[in-house]
């Protein structure tokens, strides 16, 4: 018997409310093309008013367990991923264990920015294979960007959206699920993408909350390039570690940074239309959400069948980037 991990359900919430480029356009002073040549987002969705990070991942995690017939009950471990906690404490994760009525899984918040769910991901894994108690693991991404964007600033805010994805992670015994999995951080350049006030190092003040500091910035060019010059590299040594060749994956489900981006990655590693499944150009850049709300579109659009090898990847905030393989194993029922 070859214990392993594998995903048994996959879920998603978007908020409501769409905020287009063409109405964001507006407030900036440009016209929809601008953002669209730049970003590649027509749209993005927007919390209301009284919806919290919690509110969202609880919404993602619900409709997982759902997907995997699996009741919040028998869940042994919450993972959330996000840099948009509800609060500095306690752990967005024990709120959402609080709201979805998981009453016996431990819970905690993991922070890698964009690579969060990858990180969340192989934590899961890990802890799962560790405990021969625990069977099942939610793990989940939710960001909600939206309060802390500076809408003034066309670096950030014409990139970011809210939202949440989530997926079961559960022990299999045949051996199939996870295959390969890795984690980097590069904290030399972590001023990169931050919230430079808030934390220890600088809390809130009146002069903090004047200066603009408690919203994203982000050093757009740079990331760009470091992203371009590690990710090859990563998706070669998860694919020689699993053993697959780059035309033995089925789907790439990226980070969905920036559509631009994204559409050269693709040229780059010569990849036929389809093989990388995008959501950005309907919910923008979602942080650590974005990998699990596009790989819950694309098993709902039906792009994964049971048996074929799925790779997922990220980069973000830290600076960090990581990517997991796998075998998928649901059915494609749902």
């Amino acid at each position: 018997m070859l214990v392993n991990t594998a995903i048994l359900g996959t879920g998603s919430y978007l908020p409501e409310k769409v905020l287009t480029s063409a109405e964001l356009g507006k407030r900036l002073g440009v016209d929809e093309h601008w953002i669209l040549s730049r970003t590649g987002i027509k749209e993005r969705r927007i919390a209301a008013h009284d919806e919290a990070t919690s509110d969202l991942a609880a919404r993602a995690a619900e409709t997982a367990l759902h997907a995997a017939s699996i009741g919040a009950e028998d869940v042994d471990l919450i993972v959330l991923a996000t840099a948009t906690k509800d609060k500095p404490i306690p752990a967005t994760a024990s709120i959402v264990q609080a709201k979805i009525g998981a009453t016996r899984a431990g819970a905690f918040d993991i922070d890698a920015a964009c690579t969060g769910f990858i990180y969340g991901l192989t934590a899961a894994h890990s802890m799962l294979m560790a405990n021969p108690n625990h069977q099942t693991a939610l793990v989940i991404g939710a960001e909600l960007y939206s309060r802390f964007l500076d809408y003034e600033d066309r670096r950030t805010c014409v990139l970011l959206g809210d939202g949440a994805g989530a997926i079961v992670l559960a022990k299999t015994e045949d051996g199939e699920g996870l295959l390969s999995t890795t984690l980097v951080s590069e904290g030399t350049q972590a001023d990169l993408v931050q919230i430079p006030a808030g934390g220890s190092q600088k809390p809130a003040s009146t002069e903090s909350v004047d200066s603009k500091e408690h919203f994203l910035t982000m050093r757009g060019r740079e990331v760009r390039n470091l992203a371009a010059k590690v990710m090859p590299d990563l998706i070669g040594g998860l694919l020689k570690s699993a053993e697959l060749e780059l035309e033995d994956v089925r789907l790439i489900v990226p980070h969905q940074a920036n559509g631009i981006m994204l559409t050269e990655w693709a040229g780059a590693l010569h990849l036929p239309p389809g093989q990388m499944h995008t959501t950005v150009r309907n919910y923008g850049n979602t942080g650590a959400a974005s990998v699990p709300i596009t790989l819950d579109d694309g098993v709902r659009n039906h792009r994964i069948v049971k048996g074929d090898a799925v790779l997922l990847v990220a980069f973000g905030g830290g600076m960090t980037w990581g990517g997991a393989t796998m075998r998928w194993t649901m059915d494609g029922t749902r």
